[in-house]
């Protein structure tokens, strides 16, 4: 079986206009530290991700489109540091891998 190629979700990032600075992938979710111009809109942002890390993997793993009718859901969670370093964030997602 093919192994999905790692610096999917940093590529498509960049060709959205923000990059990645940390990423954790869990059993059931990712967690990602995103550098996004704020003029671009996060919401918008991570919704691009999703459609478009989905397709390439669905591209990759077709029988995938057979077992799960949707890769991701529509929910996410996020956040902005402006109250916090980003630092504590990093932090945190390095704390997850232990998880």
């Amino acid at each position: 079986m093919n192994k999905l190629s790692e610096p999917q979700f940093p590529e498509i990032a960049e060709s959205l206009g923000g990059s990645v600075l940390e990423m954790e992938v869990m059993p059931d979710h990712v967690h990602l530290l995103l550098d996004v111009d704020p003029r671009i809109g996060i919401n918008d942002f991570v919704g691009s991700l999703k459609r478009r890390s989905s397709h390439i993997i669905r591209t990759e793993f077709p029988a995938m489109k057979k077992r799960l009718p949707s890769l991701w859901t529509r929910g996410k969670f996020i956040a902005t540091v402006g109250s916090v370093s980003v630092e504590t964030v990093n932090a945190y997602i390095e704390n997850q891998k232990g998880i």
